[in-house]
């Protein structure tokens, strides 16, 4: 609590700094700031200049790729990687802790259950989806009508072009598109670093800056067995330079800064509380599993390092909240548009209790919050996949309209495809978990709750979490496959104790998920649709709407900044590395692989290794490439610092020291090359070179 106070003091002093907002924006590739860039950059590339960033830059489950070769080759971070790496690890080759090199295609290993999208076209749909709510329509069945219209519209579009196609809601309902992609499901890892060097001082060092990390990694598409063939970005002939502009695409993954103030006080005084209590459950039930042992803890690292990561942002984004000036911004944009609404003859009847409408639906929220959070089966990998069962017999012999979201035919082979990943399941952590879980559902929701009544009822936790890990079959990807082949009937048949854990409580979830669509979902959607109308109406369509994981373009400079009394350089050196890791004596999380050290004379040390810039990043960009204007690699993003963190709700300017944080082009060939003897993955790079690359 002393830690979160001091830091929205720091951050009510930043964001209250006077500073005009010069590099804002998550921007939509049908809707690039053009007038921007030309204004303040002098820069107006053609549309085939955003075309083919569009085409070399990948979406990765919760992050970001790109193309780096015509052979399919995709640069990432490692730890986007490093989910697929701890599936793929043994006791006997643990690929996290010590990396991975293929040399050769044959030694290229498939990810378990990756899959690379690429944006390929996309079309807007917001007059034909806005055009399925009937007049007079209650917010509900005008929810259900645009849902069944989009449903319709996903069918079309799969069966004509073959592609995977999802309607994309933006401004909050105010428009909506139609994104295709190319998805590629054969998906190999050809490099990855070691998590010392990847993650180099850990969670105290995640967030800060300067850095000295050099989080990358190598993977592959295959089409048909082959290499695909790829649009790609060339390499930089001298990395990122300070003062430069830069460009970075990629997927962020979510941004509330369009919300209303009630909105924003639901997230303040109840919502990201409840999302720290959840996180901090499942976290520290890790923790209790690895301690258990040295295998246990390779087990549960990635995951561990995950939820430490979404932990420390979420308290960076709850500070911005509690500070006053983040709030009183909002109140001012809010206020701002209401007033001009009201003040128009043709707007006010139409738009005026949109505000109103959401800020009723928030104050009902609070308590069936707690019960949707805590409602699942979902910490437990073996309990997400009985729930997914359960409800594929449910919907699949509803009408495609009908069916929830992930259950639609555009979306059910993913769907499949995740009941059938072949990465191993532990029953010692699944019952860990699940006993953890259903503990703390049980302390959250009273022991007279329906969810607890249903998954507990007399018994305890530890007995239940016990009794269906020991039972169930559906560790083995046969067992699931068995009942995806028989369908809805297979499934109800099922005498599976963790399917009938499911099956238990399915009833009370669905209750609660009718709940959350028909009072809250489709009341922000239809008014979401009219604030978003109002504001296209009073200020154009001159502003960018939330993050949502979709594809979008933030630029910046590559620039350093002042902290308190001292100025913070653009560039961190290998020479920072090593003074680092000395100044520690070696000692973890500050201790470098035994190659780095043997192997410190071969460095250039004054190669710049990590460096920082103004682009308006977020999570999900993790992964994406920090491009130059000829759209060369001059870096790859990986993180950002402690002054961003409360970007989720309002742009923080680059005057306050907001920076995200790359690892620098220069620094990944020099270590490819004098660290891994990576000759065959350097000279594919060089190969796609720009001029004057050495």
């Amino acid at each position: 609590m002393k830690r979160l106070f001091l830091l929205a003091v720091l951050f009510a002093t930043l964001v209250s700094m006077p500073a005009p907002r010069a590099d804002e924006g998550m921007w939509t590739f049908d809707n690039a700031p053009r007038k921007i860039w030309k204004d303040r950059y002098n820069f107006d590339p053609p549309d085939a200049w955003l075309d083919h960033m569009r085409m070399a830059t990948v979406r990765l489950g919760g992050g970001t790729g790109s193309f780096v070769s015509p052979n399919g080759l995709i640069m990432t971070n490692q730890h986007i990687a490093g989910g697929q790496l701890q599936r793929l690890s043994t006791p006997e080759r643990n690929y996290i802790r010590d990396g991975f090199y293929a040399a050769t295609p044959e030694q290229e290993i498939k990810c378990p259950d990756m899959t690379a999208d690429v944006l390929v076209s996309f079309e807007d749909m917001t007059r034909r989806v806005q055009a399925a709510v009937k007049p007079g329509a209650s917010d509900a069945d005008a929810n259900a009508q645009r849902r069944a219209d989009i449903a319709a519209i996903e069918k079309e579009a799969t069966e004509k072009t073959g592609l995977v196609c999802q309607v994309v809601n933006l401004y909050s309902g105010g428009e909506y598109w139609l994104y295709r992609f190319k998805r590629y499901t054969d998906v190999r890892v050809v490099f990855a670093v070691e998590e010392p060097i990847g993650f180099f001082g850990g969670d105290y060092d995640n967030f800060t800056y300067p850095r000295y990390d050099l989080d990358i990694s190598f993977l592959r598409v295959y089409e048909n067995g082959k290499p695909a063939t790829t649009e790609y970005f060339k390499w930089s002939a001298s990395g990122a330079a300070e003062k430069e502009l830069i460009f970075v695409p990629g997927n962020p993954g979510s941004t509330s800064r369009l919300l209303t103030i009630a909105q924003l006080q639901y997230q303040r005084d109840a919502g990201n509380a409840l999302q720290m209590q959840v996180w901090s459950a499942r976290r520290d039930a890790l923790d209790r599993y690895a301690a258990t042992g040295t295998e246990a803890a390779r087990r549960a690292l990635e995951p561990r390092r995950s939820l430490e990561n979404s932990i420390k942002r979420l308290v960076g984004q709850q500070a911005g909240l509690m500070g006053a000036s983040i709030m009183k911004r909002k109140q001012a944009e809010e206020t701002d548009l209401r007033t001009k609404v009201a003040a128009s003859a043709d707007l006010p009847q139409k738009y005026a209790s949109a505000w109103d409408d959401i800020a009723a639906a928030y104050r009902a929220f609070p308590p069936y919050a707690k019960r949707l959070a805590f409602s699942t089966l979902a910490p437990s990998t073996l309990g997400a996949f009985a729930s997914t069962l359960v409800r594929y017999g449910d919907e699949l012999p509803k009408p495609n309209s009908a069916r929830y979201d992930e259950f639609r035919d555009s979306r059910l082979e993913a769907t499949r495809r995740g009941l059938l990943s072949p990465a191993p399941v532990f029953a010692d952590m699944e019952e860990t978990l699940l006993a953890a879980w259903l503990e703390e559902a049980r302390k959250a929701l009273g022991p007279t709750d329906p969810f607890i009544q249903a998954a507990i009822g007399s018994s305890t936790p530890a007995a239940v979490a016990r009794s269906v890990v020991a039972g169930t079959k559906l560790a083995a990807v046969a067992a699931r496959q068995a009942l995806l082949a028989g369908g809805p009937e297979a499934i109800a048949k099922s005498d599976d104790p963790m399917i009938g854990l499911a099956r238990k409580v399915e009833p009370i979830i669905r209750e609660l998920r009718a709940w959350q669509e028909q009072k809250i979902a489709s009341v922000e959607a239809s008014a979401g649709e009219r604030i978003a109308q109002a504001r296209f109406a009073v200020y154009g369509k001159n502003v960018y709407p939330d993050a949502n994981s979709n594809l979008r373009i933030e630029f910046g400079t590559v620039l350093g900044y002042e902290q308190g009394s001292t100025l913070v350089p653009f560039k961190t050196t290998f020479h920072g590395l090593y003074d680092r890791a000395a100044s520690f004596n070696d000692a973890s999380p500050f201790g470098l692989p035994k190659r780095w050290t043997d192997r410190a004379a071969a460095l250039d040390l004054a190669t710049p290794l990590n460096f920082v810039y103004t682009a308006d990043t977020i999570g999900g960009n993790s992964g994406s490439p920090v491009l130059n204007r000829n759209l060369e690699i001059v870096g790859i993003n990986f993180d950002s610092n402690l002054q961003k963190l409360p970007n989720r709700y309002a742009y923080i300017d680059e005057a306050d020291g907001s920076r995200a944080v790359g690892v620098h082009s220069a620094g990944i060939l020099e270590a490819l090359a004098k660290m891994y003897d990576a000759k065959t993955l350097v000279d594919e790079i060089r190969s796609a070179r720009a001029p004057g690359t050495r």
